[in-house]
């Protein structure tokens, strides 16, 4: 369903303008010198309204993160968010992950999440699905050499799907939990739709990937 445009949005957008990076390839190589510092960069790819990502930022300052987020007005929230938890470690751009090639250099990126990602169910949609081996390529075309990739969701079918992807890539599968809330990870921060899913009794899929 498409979202609505959030009441004044271009207000909204104008009074976030500091983290909102509009045309992200100029610091391609050099994201850096954006944070000013040399931390490690973490991406999440599909922010949602910034429940994850304001959260690890607060409990990480010592780590740079990146939200990406396709909806405009989804990405107003997560801003907004941030903004009022005072962070500093923290951007966002709106792009498609596909072109995530052309905003960083080859290791640039230490870590990649993917929360609760469209599973675009049609078999014909398949290379949509972020855990596609087209997406594969992509996030090992900027991820450092031992870079990894933490994956949620709550969708059974795409969690199948993304297992037999990885397994036939050159990756390392870890902490492979087909319920998470109900296993002994530690650390686990929650997004606003795994909160909900939750609270409802399904079952939340969680994987790791070493690159």
């Amino acid at each position: 369903m498409r979202m609505r445009r959030k009441p004044n949005r271009d207000i909204r957008l104008e009074k976030c303008a500091e983290l909102h990076i509009k045309n992200p390839e100029i610091f391609k190589g050099k994201w850096a010198t954006l944070f000013g510092n040399s931390n490690p960069i973490h991406l999440e790819i599909g922010c949602g309204k910034g429940g994850f990502i304001s959260q690890m930022a607060e409990k990480n300052p010592d780590i740079n993160y990146i939200a990406v987020e396709l909806c405009v007005d989804v990405v107003i929230m997560a801003m907004e968010k941030v903004m009022g938890m005072g962070l500093k470690n923290v951007y966002f751009i709106n792009c498609d992950a596909k072109t995530l090639i052309d905003l960083f250099e080859k290791s640039e990126v230490s870590r990649i999440y993917l929360n609760f990602s469209d599973p675009w169910p049609k078999s014909h949609h398949k290379k949509r699905r972020l855990t596609h081996r087209g997406f594969l390529d992509v996030y090992k075309a900027i991820l450092q050499e031992g870079g990894e990739l933490h994956f949620k969701t709550d969708n059974r079918k795409l969690f199948e799907f993304s297992l037999n992807e990885f397994a036939d890539y050159d990756v390392k599968m870890q902490n492979i939990c087909l319920d998470l809330h109900n296993s002994n990870f530690e650390g686990n921060i929650m997004t606003e739709y795994e909160k909900a899913f939750s609270e409802k009794g399904f079952p939340i899929f969680r994987c790791e990937l070493k690159f």
